[in-house]
C-alpha cells in the first residue's frame, strides 16, 4: 500500500500530471454531457472547442489566466461568428481568413501569452469551417448551432483552467523549478566528463554536448523566471513562501554560472596531470553535484525533505587532499594550473555549501536584489511599438505571417478543386505544419505525416474492433488525452492521437471510415503546400542572418566582460543590471545553438559554412566559460584595480570583442589587432608574490586574448558561402 501511495505521489507530482488531470475532466464532463442527455452529436464540437482554449492556455496567475481567457473566448466568438457569415461567400471568405491568419500572427511580437491566442483562434476558425462542411446550404441559425458547442467547449476549459490556477496557484513554479534542477544536475554530469584525463579522446563531442544541454539549461531558467514573474511580480519583496522559490531560483543561476566556468584549457591540464588522481576527483564530485541537483529537483516536485549526503562531502575532502598533496611537490610548472584547479574546487566547494544548505532556504530574502526582468509589454503604447515593429518585412513574425496567409489561400484553393467536401483538414494541416522557419517546418511535415499514416491505420483497427457508440468514446477520451500530454515534446505521437480522436468522433455522427483516405490526402496536400510556402514565399534561411546570430553572440560577450569586471572594483552585487547581462550573453549563446539546428535541416544551398558555424559555437561556449570564471569568483580587489596591465589587457579585449562584433553584423572580416599577444604574453608573466585574485583576472585575459584569433578566424569562415569557406579551408 505504502508503494502504491508513493507511486501516486510520483506521478501526481510530474509535471504533466496536473495538465492531464485537468483535461482528463474537462472531456469526460463534455462526453457525460453528450451521452446522458442525448446530445452525441454535440460531442465532437465540445471536444474541438476544448482543445482550442487548451491550445491558448499559458503559464500565469489565476488573474493573468482570467484575462487570457476571456481575450480568447472574444476572439473565438468574433471568429466563429466571421466564418458563420462569410462561409457561403468563397472570395470575401478566403479573403478575411488570410488577413486574421496574417493579424493574429503578428500578436506574437507581444509574447507567447498572445501567440498561442492567436494560434488557437486560427485552428478554432477552422474547426468551425470543418462543422459547417458536414452540412450543405445551411441557414445562420442552423450554422450557430453547429458552432455553439465549440464556443460551449471552449468556455467551459476556460472555466476550469482558472479555477484550477487558483486552487494550486504556486505548484507550476515548483514543477519548473524542479525541472531546472533537473537540466542543471545533468549539466554538471556531463561537464563532469570534460575532466576525464584522456588523451585523444573525443573533446569536441564532449564540448557539444555540453553545448546542447547549456541550451535546455538556460531555456528551463527562462521558464522558470516567467512562472515566477506571473505569480509574484515584478519588483515585490518576497515574503516566506515565496522566498524559497526566490532562493531556489538565484541558486541555479549561481550553479549554472559557476558550472559553465573554464579556468583553463582541458588539454592541458590533463596533460599536466595525466598521472595524478586530482582530474577524476573533480569529475566525480562534478558527477555527484549533477546527482545531488537531480535529487533536490525530485525533492522539490515532491514537497519532500531533501538530504544532501555524505557521498558528496567525503568527494570534495578528497578532491583537497589530492589538492594538497600536489602542492607539497612544489613543482614550479605546476604553479598556475594548480592556482586554476584551486579556483575550480573553490567554485565546487561553493556548490557543496549551497546544496547543503537548500533545505534551510525557507527565510525571506534580506539585502538581495529580487526583482526581475519582464520584457512583456504592459501598456498600450508598449504593445503598439511591438506592432510597429513586427509590421516590416525585416521581421520574422511579419515574413511568417505573409507565409501562413498565402499558403491558406492556396490550401483553400486546392481543396475547393479536389474535393470540395471534408477538405479543410488542408487548411489546418497548413497552420500546424508551417513554423517560422524551414528547418522546424520540415521536421513538423515529416512527423505530421507519419502521425497521421499512424492514426488512420489505429483508428481503422479500433472501429473494427469496437463498433460500439460507447466504447468509441472511451477511445476516443483516451485519445484526446494522449493528444494534449505528447503535444509539446511528441508530435509524431500527438498526431497519431488525434487524427485517432478525430475520426471516431465523426464516426459517432456520420461514416467515419469514409474520412480515412480524404484525411490522409488531406494531410499529404497541407504538407506540401506547407513546404513550398517555406521555401519560396520569403524564406528565413539561417544561414544569411547567422552572422547578425554571431554578432549578437560577441556584442552580449562584451556586455558581459563589462560588468563582470566592473564588480571587481566596486565589489560583489549579484543585482539585476548584472543578472541581465550575464543571461543575455546566455540566450544569444542559445539562439546561436538553435540557429546551427535548424541549418542542419535547410537544403544545402541556403546552410552556408556549418561546420565553421559550430566551430565558431565551440569557441564562443570557451568564451562564455572563461567569463563565467570571472563572474563566479568576482569581488572587489585593490590590486586588481591597480594593475595597469590588467586595464591594458581589458581595454583592448573590449576593443577587439567590439570590432569584431561590428564585423560580423556587417559580414565583413574583422581586422586582426597587433598588441593582443603582446598583451596576452605580458599578462602572462606574474610575480610570485600575486595575490590570488590578481591571477584569476590575469590568467583569464590572457585565455580570451589568445582565443581571438582562433574567433576571427571562424567568424569569418562562418560568413561566406559553404564552397568558397571549404576551398579557404582546404588551401
Amino acid at each position: 500500500m505504502r508503494r502504491l501511495d508513493r507511486h501516486l505521489g510520483q506521478l501526481w507530482a510530474h509535471e504533466k500530471a496536473s495538465y492531464g488531470l485537468r483535461v482528463f475532466i474537462a472531456l469526460t464532463a463534455a462526453i457525460a454531457y453528450g451521452w446522458y442527455d442525448g446530445h452525441i452529436e454535440a460531442i465532437p464540437g465540445l471536444f474541438l472547442g476544448i482543445i482550442a482554449s487548451a491550445i491558448a492556455e499559458t503559464d500565469d496567475n489565476w488573474w493573468g489566466r482570467t484575462k487570457s481567457v476571456l481575450l480568447s473566448l472574444l476572439c473565438f466568438a468574433a471568429a466563429a461568428a466571421a466564418v458563420i457569415v462569410l462561409f457561403p461567400h468563397p472570395l470575401p471568405f478566403i479573403a478575411s481568413l488570410a488577413l486574421a491568419a496574417f493579424g493574429l500572427t503578428l500578436l506574437g511580437a507581444l509574447g507567447e501569452r498572445y501567440a498561442s491566442i492567436g494560434q488557437a483562434t486560427v485552428t478554432l476558425a477552422i474547426y468551425a469551417m470543418i462543422a459547417l462542411d458536414q452540412h450543405h446550404n445551411v441557414s445562420q441559425q442552423q450554422a450557430l448551432r453547429e458552432v455553439v458547442p465549440l464556443l460551449v467547449g471552449a468556455a467551459w476549459y476556460g472555466l476550469l483552467s482558472i479555477l484550477w490556477t487558483a486552487m494550486f496557484a504556486n505548484r507550476p513554479v515548483r514543477e519548473r523549478l524542479a525541472r531546472l534542477f533537473f537540466e542543471l544536475g545533468h549539466y554538471l554530469q556531463l561537464k563532469a566528463d570534460l575532466f576525464e584525463p584522456v588523451r585523444q579522446g573525443d573533446l569536441e563531442a564532449r564540448r557539444l554536448a555540453l553545448a546542447e544541454q547549456n541550451v535546455r539549461v538556460v531555456q528551463a531558467l527562462n521558464i522558470a523566471k516567467t512562472a515566477i514573474l506571473s505569480r509574484f511580480g515584478r519588483s515585490g519583496r518576497p515574503g516566506v513562501q515565496s522566498g524559497l522559490y526566490f532562493r531556489l531560483y538565484y541558486m541555479a543561476q549561481d550553479f549554472h554560472e559557476r558550472a559553465s566556468s573554464s579556468h583553463y584549457p582541458y588539454e592541458a591540464l590533463a596533460d599536466a596531470f595525466f598521472h595524478s588522481d586530482v582530474l577524476y576527483r573533480c569529475r566525480r564530485l562534478l558527477s555527484l553535484q549533477g546527482k545531488a541537483c537531480q535529487s533536490l529537483g525530485q525533492a522539490i516536485r515532491l514537497r519532500q525533505p531533501f538530504d544532501y549526503g555524505e557521498r558528496t562531502r567525503i568527494a570534495g575532502q578528497d578532491l583537497q587532499s589530492s589538492l594538497q598533496y600536489l602542492r607539497e611537490q612544489r613543482n614550479p610548472q605546476w604553479t598556475r594550473l594548480l592556482g586554476s584547479l584551486q579556483l575550480l574546487a573553490a567554485n565546487l566547494t561553493n556548490i557543496e555549501r549551497q546544496l547543503s544548505e537548500a533545505a534551510l532556504a525557507d527565510t525571506p530574502m534580506e539585502g538581495i536584489d529580487t526583482r526581475l526582468r519582464d520584457s512583456s509589454p504592459h501598456t498600450l503604447r508598449e504593445m503598439g511599438t511591438r506592432l510597429r515593429q513586427a509590421l516590416t518585412p525585416g521581421s520574422l513574425l511579419f515574413r511568417h505571417g505573409v507565409r501562413i496567409a498565402l499558403a491558406l489561400i492556396a490550401g483553400y484553393v486546392l481543396l475547393k478543386l479536389v474535393h470540395p467536401e471534408n477538405g479543410y483538414w488542408i487548411l489546418l494541416t497548413i497552420v500546424f505544419v508551417c513554423r517560422p522557419n524551414f528547418g522546424a517546418t520540415r521536421l513538423r511535415l515529416v512527423q505530421r505525416i507519419a502521425g497521421t499514416l499512424l492514426g488512420l491505420g489505429v483508428t481503422w483497427a479500433l472501429m473494427q474492433l469496437f463498433p460500439g457508440t460507447g466504447l468509441q468514446l472511451l477511445l476516443a477520451l483516451v485519445a484526446a488525452l494522449l493528444f494534449f500530454i505528447t503535444r509539446t515534446d511528441r508530435y509524431l505521437l500527438a498526431t497519431a492521437a488525434i487524427t485517432v480522436m478525430a475520426l471516431l468522433c465523426f464516426n459517432l455522427i456520420g461514416n467515419g471510415f469514409v474520412l480515412i483516405w480524404p484525411r490522409f490526402l488531406d494531410t499529404l496536400i497541407g504538407c506540401a503546400i506547407a513546404a513550398t510556402a517555406s521555401l519560396l514565399i520569403l524564406p528565413d534561411w539561417e544561414g544569411r542572418r547567422l552572422h547578425r546570430v554571431m554578432a549578437q553572440v560577441i556584442a552580449t560577450s562584451t556586455a558581459y566582460l563589462d560588468a563582470v569586471l566592473g564588480q571587481y572594483r566596486s565589489g560583489m552585487r549579484d543585482d539585476l543590471p548584472y543578472r541581465i547581462a550575464r543571461r543575455d550573453m546566455h540566450n544569444a549563446d542559445v539562439a546561436l545553438s538553435v540557429a546551427l539546428s535548424n541549418m542542419l535541416r535547410e537544403p544545402g544551398y541556403a546552410r552556408g559554412n556549418l561546420d565553421a558555424g559550430f566551430r565558431f559555437l565551440g569557441l564562443s561556449n570557451t568564451l562564455l566559460g572563461y567569463l563565467s570564471a570571472l563572474g563566479a569568483h568576482r569581488a572587489q580587489a585593490d590590486a586588481v584595480n591597480e594593475d595597469a596591465l590588467v586595464a591594458s589587457g581589458q581595454g583592448q579585449l573590449q576593443k577587439s570583442l567590439a570590432a569584431l562584433a561590428d564585423a560580423l553584423s556587417k559580414r565583413q572580416a574583422a581586422q586582426p589587432q597587433e598588441d593582443e599577444i603582446a598583451l596576452a604574453d605580458a599578462l602572462e608573466q606574474m610575480p610570485d608574490e600575486i595575490d590570488d585574485k590578481s591571477r584569476l583576472v590575469r590568467t583569464q585575459l590572457t585565455l580570451m586574448l589568445r582565443l581571438l584569433p582562433k574567433l576571427r578566424a571562424a567568424a569569418e569562415e562562418a560568413t561566406l558561402p559553404a564552397s568558397v569557406g571549404a576551398a579557404a579551408t582546404a588551401r
